[in-house]
């Protein structure tokens, strides 16, 4: 069974956005470096979430799950009928790839490595 490990708030103003959070949960953000704007916190021992600039109108909130295998995760999604992206690496971390099942709902999976590059 796969856990919910993190997800992602889409937000045209990150910092009004960060304010609502943060007051409604205590949220304490840090912000990464990166090609886009990113601020992360802390749910739980492991997971967490981020705030992150908005991008093509895209709203509603991105839940990433944790899988074993992401390459088989990203082959089983497409065979029930959805669709995935290419992995991509979060250097030291490990990898993730955007889907949608097939309502057109986004989410995405992850799979934790410290070697990604």
């Amino acid at each position: 069974m796969s856990k919910i490990v993190h997800f992602e708030i889409p937000a045209k103003d990150t910092g009004r956005a960060r304010e609502f959070w943060g007051g409604l949960f205590g949220y304490q953000f840090q912000s990464m470096e990166g090609p886009m704007e990113y601020h992360m916190f802390q749910t739980g021992e492991q997971e967490g979430g981020a705030v992150v600039q908005q991008q093509g109108g895209d709203s509603g909130l991105v839940t990433y799950f944790s899988v074993d295998d992401i390459e088989g995760a990203r082959q089983k999604i497409q065979d029930l009928g959805g669709s995935a992206e290419e992995k991509q690496p979060v250097p030291g971390m490990g990898w993730f790839a955007r889907a949608q099942d097939t309502e057109g709902n986004r989410f995405s999976i992850w799979q934790g490595d410290q070697s990604a590059a």
